[in-house]
């Protein structure tokens, strides 16, 4: 087995829940620059198991640690995660099996002795004390300690004020409850992208509330951390099913910018090529431009005619680099989220006061 990174100077301040169904969402990370890459953690959700998904862990920068979701999928020896052979840190459900709960303790063990345990507020409803129950029956099959293991708290989709009103109260129960124990760390992450971007206009730009960022920012008084769905929503594949536009998601500030072109008849590259010069010289476009992340590098290239439209992994792929480039721009130095670019910290970030 291999050990965990080593030299993770800062802990990490964002915690983005990506999907490998979603193609595109790895490339993103590999593409990370990795002198920022301590400061992020991503949550990977596993929608199968092969060969090509552990190559692509292995190929994701040094110095990133993500933490791997099986949940969804059998239990058996091809998602025991300490087989893998890959630094990780495992996710584990209130709800596991005492078998895969053993092995998930194995793998916590085997790399950065380190688990993360996800609590979805619309599911695991059941109360405090049964939640405690489940916690320490965790801690006793996984041989982990509760400073040994991150908390999530996953809202799930949150896609208007009406969503952001009903998880707030519910989320604040569950940081009330998670007091009782001394988690490493908590964090809170939602998904504010619509499951469906059909009835949105074309060719030209539309804006959209990040109701997650602001659920986030409504719980900054507890300091816990942020996460989020990157640019999909949590419950849902990116787009419809047959969707065939041409589309970009651009995070802003406090909304995300959705480029969503029509072929009109016309060659693909030609309309992209469109599309991206309308992004790059829209006022939300980032003053550090190709500077900024990957993925506004190649948006850059596609507005000058340098290369061709790409697919809707490319695009998924360059709308997440400018995601992570934006939102860790936001929490280590908020006042550059648009700037000219950014240093990371030479130490540990600022981050939000302890959950208390």
């Amino acid at each position: 087995m291999v050990p965990a990174h080593e030299g993770r100077a800062a802990e990490p301040v964002y915690r983005p829940i990506l999907a490998t169904r979603r193609r595109g969402e790895l490339e993103a990370l590999n593409h990370l620059d990795p002198a920022v890459a301590p400061l992020l953690a991503p949550i990977l959700e596993i929608g199968t198991v092969d060969r090509s998904t552990r190559d692509a862990l292995r190929r994701l920068p040094v110095g990133l640690l993500p933490a791997v979701d099986v949940t969804g999928l059998p239990d058996s020896a091809d998602t025991e995660l300490a087989r893998w052979d890959v630094p990780l840190m495992p996710v584990i459900g209130l709800a596991e099996g005492d078998r895969r709960l053993v092995t998930h303790g194995t793998a916590a063990r085997a790399y950065a002795r380190r688990a993360l345990i996800r609590l979805r507020v619309a599911q695991d409803r059941a109360g405090p004390d049964a939640d405690t129950t489940a916690v320490e029956r965790i801690w006793r099959f996984t041989g982990l300690a509760p400073e040994e293991c991150d908390l999530l708290v996953d809202a799930g989709d949150v896609c208007c004020p009406a969503d952001v009103r009903v998880a707030e109260p519910r989320v604040r129960r569950l940081l009330d409850w998670a007091r009782r124990h001394a988690w490493r760390s908590a964090t809170v992450a939602a998904g504010g992208m619509p499951p469906t971007l059909s009835r949105l206009p074309t060719d030209e730009p539309t804006r959209l509330e990040r109701w997650d960022w602001q659920l986030w920012r409504r719980l900054t008084d507890v300091g816990v951390d942020y996460g989020d769905y990157g640019v999909g929503p949590a419950l849902a594949e990116h787009g419809d099913p047959g969707d065939r536009m041409l589309t970009v998601r651009y995070t802003a500030d406090d909304g995300w910018w959705v480029y969503r072109w029509s072929r009109r008849g016309g060659r693909g590259d030609d309309r992209f090529a469109d599309l991206c010069r309308t992004l790059v010289a829209a006022p939300h476009w980032s003053r550090a431009g190709a500077a900024f992340s990957w993925g506004d590098h190649e948006l850059l290239r596609r507005a000058r005619r340098g290369a061709g439209a790409g697919s809707v992994a490319n695009w998924t792929a360059w709308s997440t680099s400018h995601h992570l480039a934006h939102v860790l721009a936001a929490l280590v130095r908020p006042d550059d989220t648009n700037g000219s670019g950014w240093d990371p910290p030479s130490g540990p970030p600022q981050r939000g006061r302890s959950l208390r």
